[in-house]
């Protein structure tokens, strides 16, 4: 019953923390439970995590046999049964967690038998021997020396290599970064700006972009509302090479989201595709800008594009994808390994946790930054194994098997895993100052004979450390680290407390971040600082203990200065640490090291040789391996020498060899066009032009009744010669003669003519003149106007409807005629190529009044012929090579097939029962769409399901089902809609900003990804009556708040419906003109 004395103490303290609180008081009580110090929660949670369900039980019947009417009773009584139920609410969610992994280990086990049969046939004997072999090898010295390449060395300096680097949340600025003000603001921003100054001082580097999110808001400093900074002049200038203006690193700001708000990373995903378009056209100006400085006149093309954390990850594979450039990732932390954590504390459910970190959203993020990337570089190999290895998109063994097939040139069949390779975090050592351990007397002199301190010559973070101690001589133990449980501080101080030779040897310093207030910090926190004060009065550690209130981020290098001149070491408690960048800053101040042989510390300690491991469970083991480094003086200055002559492992210039060499091995592709694509509209701006002054002079001509046609049946050529000659402009009248040539060809035949409505083109008219141009229209518009409105009927047919959205829109933006020539219009949709031309046969719409066509969910993408075809063929339109070979990037193909037709066979409620749903369209499908015809749709697996299995085998694809999910095609990674149209903003260079996209208000699966951006969205109320959006995810996903944002400027509902009026006020709203 000893334990039930404890709740009841528990539940007496709970209700004194609500019934003292006076009225007065009750504004601070809702200010604190609004996330800071909260004593009830923190008492809950003592009970709830302290004692067995049984125990809390036993309490409740005890208070139930002493009811009585009085009110503190019947309280006592009411909160003692609502604990106890939230302790079985605790278990369920651990049973049910329990029951998930469970069920996730399996399906990963099947999706590894799944890559690996495809791939058995073809496996030799000695691979199999060689990948059996290169598992059961130990583990090697630490080292950096690669067998694929050398070294990145001074001899590429002839490279001009232009990186991207993308860190979105958080304050980012180059000097006095405000480290702490906020979680959003930490060491991730130190180490992006630091890696972008050293990556611009690398031999070859010729700039490095550092992008990240603009923020004008009264909240924070005006220098983040900066669109740029710079950060470093780079190598070029150091070296004198005079590489020019551009050259160095930079931090680029790029508007999205809220223009005036600070917000927090977890309410910046609705804006990721805004801040995709702001960077691409940044990207592509400054790749122009770069080629004429360093090109030779062609684009410098980004080497590589760097994501960092989650959100900088799905804005890299976006970028990367439009681009055709190679994406690294770096994940800082993972949302699977924070979600584990999270819920193993049971203080949430899987729900609260997702509304409250926006996790599923980030998870998924982090996944498809997997697909998308070439390299990941972590910290330690203990993130490659028990984080990584959480995802599906990432499995060590089945990426083993395919590195060692790719390096034989074996056939994959499809698979890809990302490669993983540790690179720990570099350091900046310039402002280190070593100083030797102080002699006898060194510190006497800084204190006065009766021990009170002399600030002569003294840092003053030193007087508000050595004040707590009764002797300053002795050697500190120094933890630094935030008052986390994670961190395992409260351990420490028990194992200094229990171990009587350790506290008469060193003292103990502890650096827990910065308070005002305990009531004000969060409640773990407080908690953590509440037991450490416990404990000190427990062991009654006064004068031997020091935790002061407050230190600045420039006073981190003096406290470890202070350790390392009293002989002293650094501890590192925690459970886990990912990394340790602490215990590197304190081995390159001299400070031998203690930590945790949990994560990152392994790697680092295998590199310098400058400390203990320990078990952070093992308070005996903690106390003894302090003890022997602060009384073993031989140890201690062997630990020392060690850590200051491998720092140098852990400096950023080491860092970021290692980083180039890596990267060079990454597979090398930019945006490469068999046709020629012009980098200025100047040639084209002036044909335009002179065409303006034919087109004048030929209805001049035809005042006489002599007008030109295609047909040729009056011929005005040498008139028209003439008067051009006359006007004395001889460019002019030489493009025109080139036209006139083309016109003066053999006369048509019947059958020619009877076809020639069928043969379109991008042209400009000259009365009936057709002069062909050598590059697809949509290059000269001002204005795209984008139909992505699928109507479909209740069986997935084309729907009539959907003519007279394409005729309404035609009408509204043709209303201002002024405007016609500089407006065009792409058709997007889910048909194929074939169906959509018949479609628009229907309606009399002819294919050339679209400058594009996105056809089979963004597969295939088509222009309108020219009017003279090179091969003298009569086709309509022409499909886009080049298209086609920059989304075969990681296409399955031939082993996605098979795939699938294993994962579309239903299990019926009978195991012995399968059946197929989903059956193959050979019909629809083309080269790089797969599709399928679904029979049930109501038995079908969501995208995010599919898309899970097929990532557990290896296979990186979109997923798309659309006719009111009657089909399903399956396309490459790099194929979308949404990809489609910023495909053509690279390769035909319009804006997107001046993009106008039409929608219905549902859709198929890609629905969401198409609405937001810095392109105008009209979403068209009444268009569509089906959609496929009800098989996009499964229960406990995301949301589409957390794709699309909900007061984004540029998203309006037409809501009039889809005529022409209600259209034209939509644009209007958008800043459209008539």
């Amino acid at each position: 019953m000893a334990g039930n004395e404890w709740i009841n103490g528990y539940l007496e303290a709970i209700l004194d923390s609500r019934t003292t609180l006076s009225e007065e008081t009750r504004p601070a009580l809702s200010l604190r439970e609004r996330g800071n110090f909260n004593p009830t929660k923190y008492f809950v949670e003592e009970v709830v995590t302290g004692f067995d369900e049984s125990d809390l039980h036993r309490t409740w019947l005890k208070v139930v046999a002493m009811r009585n009417t009085m009110e503190r009773n019947n309280r006592l009584e009411n909160m003692c049964w609502r604990i106890w139920h939230l302790a079985r609410r605790k278990k369920q969610i651990h049973w049910d967690d329990a029951q998930r992994l469970a069920k996730r280990r399996i399906e990963r086990e099947q999706g590894r038998r799944d890559a690996t049969e495809d791939m058995s046939e073809d496996l030799s004997e000695g691979e199999k021997a060689e990948f059996a072999a290169q598992a059961e090898t130990p583990k090697r010295p630490f080292s950096r020396n690669f067998s694929e390449s050398q070294l990145w060395s001074d001899d590429n300096k002839g490279k001009h290599l232009y990186i991207v680097l993308i860190s979105l949340h958080g304050l980012v600025r180059g000097e006095n970064m405000e480290l702490g003000r906020d979680s959003d603001t930490g060491g991730q921003v130190k180490y992006v700006v630091e890696l972008a100054r050293a990556l611009s001082m690398m031999p070859g580097v010729y700039r490095v972009d550092l992008f990240t999110r603009q923020i004008s808001s009264p909240d924070v400093d005006w220098s983040y509302g900066e669109p740029t900074e710079m950060l470093a002049s780079g190598s070029y200038d150091v070296d004198g090479q005079g590489g020019g203006e551009s050259s160095g690193a930079y931090i680029i700001r790029i508007p999205f989201g809220p223009r005036d708000k600070y917000i927090r990373k977890e309410l910046l995903w609705p804006y990721i595709q805004e801040f995709v378009d702001g960077a691409l056209a940044h990207i592509l100006n400054m790749s122009r800008v770069l080629g004429e400085q360093v090109g030779g006149g062609d684009p410098v093309w980004p080497y590589v594009i760097h994501g960092h954390y989650a959100d900088a990850g799905d804005s890299a594979a976006l970028l990367s994808g439009a681009l055709n450039v190679p994406m690294v990732l770096t994940g800082h932390s993972l949302g699977r390994n924070k979600l584990e954590q999270l819920l193993k504390q049971g203080r949430q459910s899987r729900e609260d946790i997702n509304t409250t970190y926006k996790i599923m959203r980030r998870i998924e993020a982090e996944e498809l930054s997997l697909d998308a990337a070439e390299l990941v570089i972590t910290s330690t190999k203990q993130e490659i194994a028990e984080q990584w290895g959480l995802y599906d998109g990432f499995d060590v063994k089945v990426e083993k098997v395919l590195r060692a097939r790719a390096k034989r040139g074996v056939n994959c069949h499809g698979r890809y895993m990302p490669r993983m390779v540790v690179i720990p975090p570099g350091m900046d050592f310039s402002n280190v100052i070593v100083q030797e351990p102080a002699e006898d007397g060194d510190l006497a002199n800084l204190i006065s004979g009766d021990g009170n301190l002399s600030p002569r010559g003294m840092p003053h973070i030193w007087s508000e450390v050595m004040r707590f101690f009764s002797n300053p001589h002795k050697p500190m133990i120094l933890a630094l680290s935030r008052p986390d449980p994670k961190k395992n501080i409260t351990t420490l101080v028990k194992a200094f407390g229990e171990c009587r030779p350790l506290r008469e040897l060193a003292n103990l310093t502890l650096i827990l971040g910065n308070r005002d207030d305990l009531d004000e910090m969060s409640g773990g926190n407080a908690a953590v600082l509440i037991t450490v004060l416990k404990l000190i009065d427990k062991y009654d550690l006064y004068g031997q203990v020091a935790y002061p209130k407050h230190h600045k981020q420039y006073d981190v290098p003096e406290i470890y200065r202070l350790a390392a001149k009293t002989k002293g070491v650094f501890i590192n408690p925690a459970l886990v640490e990912p990394f340790g960048l602490t215990l590197i800053e304190a081995a390159a101040h001299g400070l031998p090291m203690v930590a945790t042989k949990n994560g990152g510390p392994v790697d680092i300690h295998r590199a310098l040789h400058n400390g203990l491991l320990v078990d952070p469970h093992d308070q005996q083991a903690i106390a003894d391996a302090l003890l022997k480094l602060v009384a073993d003086k031989n140890l201690w200055n062997e630990c020392r020498r060690n850590g200051l002559k491998n720092i140098h492992l852990f400096s950023w210039p080491e860092h970021c060899r290692t980083y180039l060499s890596r990267v060079v091995l990454c597979r090398m592709r930019h945006p490469q066009w068999q046709t020629e694509t012009p980098m200025d509209t100047t040639v084209e701006e002036s044909m335009g032009d002179s065409l303006k002054d034919v087109q004048d002079m030929s209805l001049r001509l035809s005042i006489d009744g002599e007008k030109y046609s295609i047909n040729g049946s009056v011929d005005n050529s040498g008139e028209l010669e003439k008067l051009l000659a006359a006007k004395g402009n001889p460019e002019l009248c030489n493009q025109v003669k080139q036209v006139l040539g083309k016109l003066k060809r053999s006369p048509l035949s019947e059958e020619t003519e009877r076809s020639k409505a069928e043969i379109v083109e991008p042209k400009f008219p000259i009365n009936n003149m057709i002069v062909p141009n050598k590059y697809p229209a949509v290059r000269r518009r001002r204005k795209i106007f984008v139909i992505a409105v699928d109507c479909y009927d209740e069986d997935g047919k084309i729907a009539p409807r959907m003519l007279e959205i394409i005729q309404e829109i035609f009408k509204s933006v043709r209303a201002d005629t002024t405007a016609a020539k500089v407006i065009g219009f792409v058709l997007s949709t889910a048909l194929t190529v074939d169906e959509t031309l018949a479609m628009l046969s229907l309606g009399n719409i002819q294919p050339h009044e679209f400058d594009a066509l996105i056809c089979s969910s963004g597969s295939e993408l088509y222009y309108p012929t020219p009017a003279f075809p090179d091969d003298g063929s009569d086709k309509k339109l022409s499909l886009d090579a080049d298209y086609e070979s920059h989304i075969d990037y990681r296409w399955g193909g031939e082993g996605l097939r098979k795939t699938m037709s294993k994962l579309t066979v239903h299990e019926g409620d009978d195991t012995q029962r399968r059946y197929r749903i989903i059956f193959e369209d050979a019909e629809h499908s083309n080269a790089h769409c797969l599709s399928y015809i679904v029979k049930d749709s109501t038995k079908v697996r969501k995208v995010d399901e599919f898309r899970q299995r097929l990532r557990m085998r290896g296979l990186r694809c979109h997923l798309m089902y659309c006719r009111n999910s009657t089909q399903l095609h399956v396309i490459p990674l790099l194929a979308s809609r949404s990809q489609a149209l910023r495909y053509l903003f690279v390769r035909w260079g319009f804006d997107v900003a001046n993009m106008y996209l039409f929608v219905g208000e549902t859709g198929d699966t890609d629905y969401e990804e198409m609405l937001s951006g810095a392109h105008k969205t009209i979403i068209l109320k009444g268009a569509l009556d089906y959609g496929s959006e009800k098989l996009l995810r499964a229960s406990g996903s995301y949301q589409r708040e957390d794709i699309v944002p909900s007061d984004s400027p540029n998203i309006v509902l037409a809501e009039g419906g889809y005529n022409c009026e209600a259209i034209l006020n939509a644009m209007m709203n958008l800043g459209h003109s008539r």
